[in-house]
């Protein structure tokens, strides 16, 4: 569970010492523009293959690419994705770059996914909710502006509106922020062609993205996804997911995540086969309580601090090992996004890292296994 909640979410995470970080960004209104054409380029065919921290070294990750404008091409892999199983017996820590790795490339772009697949990752991490037309779409936010060029809500915009976005537009070194010089913009203008795309991408890898299209086409990776709606909207994304994980065969490959307990409940009624990270209220109950987590949920997905609350503590990592569940900690924020925070929450002993600089966290858990033994 990651990153953006509602004020009473918040709330409610704060009270049970679990919750986002303080320094995610705002659902609306921190950011605006015009709407390009959309471009015409035909996708590329890279090749990447994970580095051997990677839980699947034998596997080749094709790069392809699709926007509402170019199919998908169909890639192929010696091995298929590990099951979920198969990752927890790996017996060592998980290596999942957020959104792609939001902080070293442009948040849950094809050409972030791409990047992160290069760098040795475990697992594709995912925002995802639907369009107008029911199209199932990777995006954090539920406005466009934060990323791109463009302004709306995507429950209000078709995909093909979504698709003609640049969604690098506001992304720098330094921050996804609009107070930069024109320069730190360093992949504005590919989506449009203004300028060439990285050596084996093409415009096309700079949209906002299908769900379906990045997980086919890096065939050898596990899932984990986060449903970012609420209420009726939040249930028909559920329904759209559990429609595609089954389509991709990845309901063994797959953890989904909600804030809201009650979506994920829905999804569990849908796809029982499936694992399940626990809403806020059940997180709490384990965190606070020591309540057990429903279903045979065992992936706690918790950021290392809420505001001023330390979530995790020693006494909340040994308790949840006792429990015989792990935890996946996604620390946002750059005191702990950099090689020797990364090296700290592994010697805590979690059990995963989702992190916005994929490279340095395979480096990390690298390093940290040859000191291990």
């Amino acid at each position: 569970m990651r990153r953006l909640v509602t004020t009473a979410v918040a709330a409610a995470l704060l009270a049970a010492c679990a919750g986002d970080s303080p320094n995610s960004a705002p659902t609306v209104t921190d950011h605006p523009a015009t709407s390009p054409s959309p471009s015409t380029a035909a996708p590329s065919t890279t090749a990447s293959t994970p580095t051997p921290s990677s839980a699947t070294t034998t596997a080749t990750a094709a790069a392809t690419t699709s926007t509402a404008t170019a199919a998908p091409s169909t890639t192929t892999s010696t091995a298929g994705p590990l099951t979920v199983q198969q990752l927890l017996d790996l017996g060592r820590p998980m290596v999942l770059a957020h959104a792609g790795g939001e902080d070293e490339f442009p948040h849950s772009t094809p050409f972030a996914y791409g990047e992160s697949v290069k760098a040795g990752v475990d697992m594709l991490d995912f925002d995802v909710q639907l369009t107008s037309d029911g199209v199932l779409v990777v995006q954090h936010d539920e406005d466009v502006e934060r990323t791109t060029n463009g302004t709306g809500k995507v429950a209000e915009m078709t995909y093909d509106q979504l698709a003609q976005l640049d969604n690098a537009y506001w992304f720098t070194r330094a921050c996804t922020c609009r107070d930069q010089p024109e320069d730190a913009y360093i992949y504005r203008g590919i989506r449009t062609g203004a300028k060439p795309a990285p050596p084996g991408y093409t415009p096309d890898d700079f949209v906002i993205p299908r769900f379906k299209d990045i997980a086919s086409r890096f065939p050898a990776l596990p899932v984990n996804i986060e449903i970012k709606p609420t209420g009726e909207a939040g249930v028909a994304t559920a329904k759209e997911l559990v429609g595609e994980l089954t389509e991709l065969g990845l309901l063994d490959n797959a953890v989904v995540a909600s804030f809201d307990d009650s979506i994920v409940d829905a999804f569990h009624a849908l796809a029982p086969s499936v694992e399940m990270t626990p809403g806020v209220g059940a997180a709490s109950g384990f965190i606070l309580n020591g309540v057990p987590l429903p279903g045979g949920m065992r992936i706690l997905q918790l950021p290392v601090k809420f505001g001023d609350v330390q979530v995790l503590t020693p006494q909340t990592i040994a308790a949840s090992h006792r429990a015989g569940y792990v935890i996946w900690v996604w620390p946002d924020d750059r005191a702990w996004e950099n090689p020797d925070g990364y090296r700290r929450l592994l010697e805590m002993g979690l059990d995963g890292l989702n992190i916005n600089f994929p490279r340095a966290g395979v480096e990390a858990v690298q390093s940290f296994e040859v000191d291990a033994g």
